[in-house]
């Protein structure tokens, strides 16, 4: 598996492929990020991408694991992303059809 690319690495890349000084490509992208903190709660969308979306977790009984004790874990917002179905399907390889075989045909 190949590695992720590194904060730097994607500034050099998009810098050299829209003609930009690194400097200006940074801002860009901590300008993306400060936006995305703000609208997160509205969703932020990353078109192609996915967006982020705030949900609402129930409270609920959990464990303690170093003690085994039941506990009441509190209701609670967290902070989502979803994958948009074009980024899925250009990530994620097609799934061949099942072959069907002989047995598997009904009897007429």
């Amino acid at each position: 598996m190949a590695k992720a690319m590194s904060k730097a690495q994607l500034v050099a890349h998009f810098a050299k492929k829209f003609d930009l000084k690194k400097k200006v490509t940074m801002a860009i992208f901590e300008e993306m990020a400060r936006m995305a903190y703000k609208e997160a709660r509205n969703s932020f969308t990353i078109p192609g991408i996915g967006k982020l979306v705030l949900v609402e977790r129930k409270a609920r009984m959990g464990r303690n694991p170093a003690t085994g004790q039941t506990i009441q874990i509190p209701a609670k917002t967290v902070v989502k992303f979803r994958v948009a179905k074009a980024c899925k399907e250009a990530v994620l390889p097609k799934k061949p059809a099942p072959k069907v075989t002989p047995a598997m045909q009904p009897a007429m």
